[in-house]
């Protein structure tokens, strides 16, 4: 089994067992609508590539539920932010949200169920190395939580000044930070040395969705476009221009590169970084603003 695969088989199994016969039938099919079909799984995907850069194969499946532990999270605050108290959004993934589909109680109920599935999943399928485990989900938890964690990160939105840098360091970098810690944890790496990394690939990541969200169109991104002006949020669109988010998009790009640890897949690593970019920002939208 790849690990891609084995990623989708750890999530799979964890939906499967919080939706057995016992389940309320709707929580169930919200919880199923949730991370099927899924987005590119960058994060999950990540985790395990750090792990493969760091330590022998044996490491992979623990890296696999690490990374498919913090998809569900993922998920789960994807489920939280399109509510009506928050984006209010209609649309996720090219799908009806969670919220649309379901209602709002079930929404917040499968939010909740996700984050608890998170961790489950996490002592569920690293009992073999029970350290390691422990280690995990404390990295999941203070990527969660606050005063760093995508908690925090939604958190900073209802605030009536807005620290930008810790905003979008909570906000999306976050589970990047979770990822790429998480994986050099399942290799038996120092977790420490990856925090730069993830912080990095998040501030890109963070600045590519915003520049996404003012040029291209609902029918692409699967989501409603246009939701930073909408909320009047901080962007770095807003705060910098297009021309100016561009180029900070590309700094961040090459600090990323720059971040990696030195180790036996660092090349590989940073051909990943250059993918995820060019997938992220291609040289058309850029072109777009020349």
């Amino acid at each position: 089994m790849d690990t891609d695969a084995l990623i989708e088989w750890v999530l799979e199994r964890s939906v499967s067992l919080a939706s057995t016969g016992e389940a309320p039938p709707l929580l169930a099919k919200a919880i199923h609508h949730a991370v099927f079909p899924g987005g590119a799984r960058v994060r999950p995907r990540l985790c395990v590539a750090v792990a493969a850069a760091c330590g022998e194969a044996d490491c992979l499946p623990l890296a696999a539920a690490a990374g498919a532990a913090i998809e569900l999270m993922h998920c789960g605050s994807l489920v939280h932010d399109d509510l009506p108290a928050f984006d209010a959004a209609e649309l996720r993934r090219g799908n009806p949200s969670v919220h649309a589909a379901f209602g709002e109680p079930m929404a917040i109920l499968a939010g909740d169920a996700l984050i608890v599935m998170a961790f489950e999943t996490l002592v569920r399928e690293g009992a073999r190395n029970p350290l390691a485990c422990l280690q995990l989900c404390r990295i999941l938890a203070e990527m969660t939580g606050s005063p760093r964690g995508i908690v925090a990160g939604q958190a900073w939105e209802s605030e009536p000044v807005i620290n930008l840098t810790a905003y979008h360091q909570a906000k999306t970098a976050a589970l990047f930070v979770a990822a790429t810690m998480s994986g050099a944890a399942s290799a038996g790496a120092d977790p420490a040395r990856w925090r730069g990394l993830g912080i990095r690939l998040g501030e890109a990541y963070q600045i590519a969705d915003d520049l996404r969200d003012v040029l291209l169109g609902e029918d692409v991104l699967g989501k409603p476009a246009g939701q930073d002006q909408a909320h009047s949020r901080p962007s770095a669109v807003e705060a910098f221009g297009l021309e100016g988010a561009f180029g900070l998009f590309s700094q961040s790009v090459e600090a990323a590169a720059a971040a990696v640890p030195d180790c036996a897949g660092a090349p590989f690593l940073r051909q990943i970084v250059a993918a995820q970019a060019a997938r992220l920002v291609p040289k058309s939208l850029m072109q777009r603003v020349a």
